[in-house]
C-alpha cells in the first residue's frame, strides 16, 4: 500500500499560488503603489518596513504583498485569518515573533480581514505595534475609517489598492496560460469573456481559467470558445458583497444617477446590482427613498410609480417584476427634481429635537366634553372651508408665539412651480387679512401676532 501511494505523484499546486509573484517586479497592477517613485516602492526600497492597512477588493494582491514584504525585508512571515482567529491566536503569533527576535529576526503578522476582528481583538496589537515587536499589515476588503478602530488606524498607513484593468488581466492571462497550458488555445473573444468574467479580481480569473483547462482537456476542445466558456462556468460570477463597500457604492452610483437625471447610467447601476445579487425588493425601496428625496412633489407620480413597481415584483416577481423597477428607475431619471420637502421635513425635525414643548393654540384644540368648550377650546377657530376661496386668510396655526419657519420652498420646476405660486398668493392673502386686523386694532387668537 505504501509502494501505491509512493509512486503517485504529488498534488498540483492551484494556479493561484502556482502563479504568485516572488518579486515586486512581477505583480501585475497597483502601479499608483508600486510604480518607480510610488509610495509601496519607496517602501520596499526603504529598507525599514512600516506597518500599513491594505484596503482593496479580493484578489488585487494584499496577501502577495504582504509576503513579498517579510521576502524584501528578510523577516518571519506570520499569517492570521480574522475570520477563524481569536486574541488565542494573536498571543501564539505574538510568543513566534518574540522567539524569532532572539535569533535576531523581525516578523511581519499579516492578518487578513483585520475588520472581523473586533475592537478588543484590534486593541490586542497596539502595544506590540508600538514596541516594534512586529510590524502589522492589515488586509481588509471594507472601509477601514469604519471597520479599523481609530487606535490602529493611527499607527499604520493605509494604501488603498485597485480591481485589475482590463489590460492588467489580460497580461496575467496570457502569463498563467504559458505556465499552465501552453498548448490550449483561446480565440480572442474567449480570453476578452474570461477576463471579463474575473471583474478586475486575479485569483479569480486565474481559478476560471484552471477551470476552463480542465473542461477543455475533459472535452477535447481546442481552441477555447466563449460559447464554451459560457458552458463551462457558472453565472455566479460577480464580485458583490451585499453588506461591504462594493454594495453601497454602487448604491450611491445608482442614487447620483437618478438624482443627475442620467436614465442610462440609472438603468446600468440597477442592472449591476441585480446581477450581482441584490435583493429586488431592497432595490425597490431604495427607488422609493429616491422618489421622495430627490423628486417630491415636482412630481408626485414618482412615489406611486415606486410603490406600483414594487407592489409588481411582489406578484409577479423576475423577470417581469425587475422590468418595473427599470420602469420605476428611468421615470426617476428623467423627472423633475425637488428636494424642498425632504430639505423641509430635515429643518423642521432639527427644531423640534432642540425646541421646548409648546403648548397647542386654544383655538385649534379640540373640544368633545362640555368643560373643555367652557375653557375656551376651539374658541374663535375659523373653519376653513366656510371662508372665501376655502381659506382663512389670517389664521395662525402654529404654537404662540413661535416665528413663520418657512421650512418648505418649493422649487420652480414641474408642480412646484405651481405649487409655489399658490403659496405665494396665499401668502399675500395672509397680509392683507394682517393688514385689516391692525387697521382695524383688532388682536386675539386668530391673529399671527407678528409671526410672518
Amino acid at each position: 500500500m505504501a509502494d501505491l501511494f509512493d509512486s503517485l505523484d504529488p498534488p498540483r499546486l492551484p494556479l493561484a499560488e502556482a502563479m504568485r509573484p516572488q518579486t515586486i517586479t512581477a505583480v501585475i497592477g497597483q502601479r499608483h503603489l508600486l510604480g518607480p517613485g510610488k509610495p509601496l516602492a519607496l517602501a520596499f526600497q526603504s529598507g525599514k518596513p512600516h506597518s500599513m492597512i491594505l484596503w482593496g477588493p479580493p484578489g488585487v494582491g494584499k496577501t502577495t504583498l504582504a509576503r513579498l514584504m517579510a521576502k524584501a525585508f528578510d523577516a518571519e512571515f506570520t499569517a492570521l485569518s480574522a475570520v477563524f482567529s481569536g486574541v488565542k491566536d494573536i498571543r501564539e503569533a505574538i510568543t513566534q515573533a518574540e522567539a524569532a527576535r532572539t535569533r535576531g529576526r523581525h516578523t511581519i503578522l499579516f492578518v487578513d480581514e483585520v475588520h472581523r476582528f473586533n475592537k478588543a481583538q484590534q486593541d490586542a496589537f497596539l502595544p506590540f505595534v508600538e514596541q516594534g515587536l512586529v510590524t502589522l499589515v492589515g488586509a481588509t476588503t471594507e472601509n477601514p475609517s469604519f471597520e479599523v478602530n481609530s487606535a490602529l488606524l493611527s499607527r499604520a498607513a493605509v494604501y488603498v489598492l485597485q480591481p485589475l484593468t482590463a489590460e492588467e488581466l489580460a497580461e496575467l492571462f496570457e502569463r498563467a496560460r504559458a505556465h499552465a497550458c501552453p498548448d490550449l488555445a483561446f480565440e480572442d473573444d474567449a480570453r476578452d469573456r474570461l477576463t471579463g468574467f474575473a471583474d478586475g479580481d486575479a485569483r479569480r480569473l486565474l481559478n476560471l481559467l484552471e477551470q476552463v483547462q480542465t473542461a477543455a482537456e475533459t472535452a477535447g476542445i481546442n481552441p477555447v470558445t466563449p460559447a464554451f466558456i459560457d458552458e463551462a462556468l457558472s453565472r455566479n460570477l460577480r464580485r458583490f458583497d451585499k453588506g461591504g463597500e462594493a454594495f453601497y457604492d454602487q448604491i450611491s452610483a445608482l442614487h447620483k444617477s437618478i438624482r443627475g437625471s442620467d436614465p442610462d447610467a440609472a438603468l446600468y447601476w440597477l442592472c449591476r446590482m441585480l446581477d450581482g445579487g441584490a435583493e429586488p425588493l431592497y432595490m425597490g425601496r431604495r427607488l422609493v427613498r429616491m422618489a421622495i428625496e430627490d423628486i417630491g412633489l415636482a412630481d408626485p407620480r414618482a412615489l406611486e410609480i415606486c410603490l406600483n413597481a414594487c407592489s409588481t415584483y411582489e406578484r409577479l416577481g423576475s423577470p417581469e417584476g425587475e422590468l418595473a423597477l427599470a420602469e420605476a428607475a428611468v421615470f426617476l431619471a428623467c423627472a423633475a427634481k425637488s428636494n424642498a420637502v425632504y430639505k423641509a421635513y430635515n429643518a423642521a425635525r432639527k427644531f423640534v429635537a432642540n425646541d421646548i414643548s409648546r403648548p397647542v393654540p386654544i383655538h385649534l384644540r379640540n373640544a368633545p366634553t362640555k368643560l373643555m368648550k367652557e375653557l375656551g377650546y376651539g374658541k374663535a377657530y375659523r373653519y376653513a372651508h366656510d371662508e372665501p376661496g376655502g381659506y382663512a386668510a389670517g389664521e395662525n396655526y402654529l404654537p404662540e408665539g413661535m416665528a413663520r419657519p418657512d421650512w418648505y420652498q418649493p422649487v420652480d420646476r414641474g408642480l412646484e412651480a405651481k405649487i409655489g405660486e399658490k403659496l405665494a398668493r396665499l401668502r399675500e392673502l395672509d397680509r392683507e387679512a394682517e393688514s385689516r386686523a391692525a387697521q382695524d386694532g383688532i388682536s386675539g387668537s386668530s391673529g399671527r401676532d407678528g409671526s410672518r
